[in-house]
């Protein structure tokens, strides 16, 4: 099952990214690139979710048929 959740990304002072979550409470990841730092992100959220008591994911919510999505295009 796929859900959706909002992810929050800064990039620090030291040159990495940081990314955290109020769809999951608990969720930082932190990584050299946008990319990286999405990626451990969705491995963090995947782990925070299964840790949780059935149930209480609910509130998070799946994929409509259409949607927006930010597309990042370096040139």
């Amino acid at each position: 099952m796929e859900r959706k959740i909002l992810i929050h990304i800064e990039k620090l002072p030291e040159g990495v990214y940081l990314a955290t979550s109020e769809s999951i409470q608990g969720l930082v990841a932190q990584g050299r690139t946008i990319a990286e730092t999405l990626e451990i992100a969705r491995d963090v959220a995947k782990k925070l979710l299964e840790s949780q008591a059935p149930g209480t994911s609910d509130q998070l919510k799946g994929f409509d048929d259409s949607f927006d999505y930010p597309l990042v295009i370096g040139y």
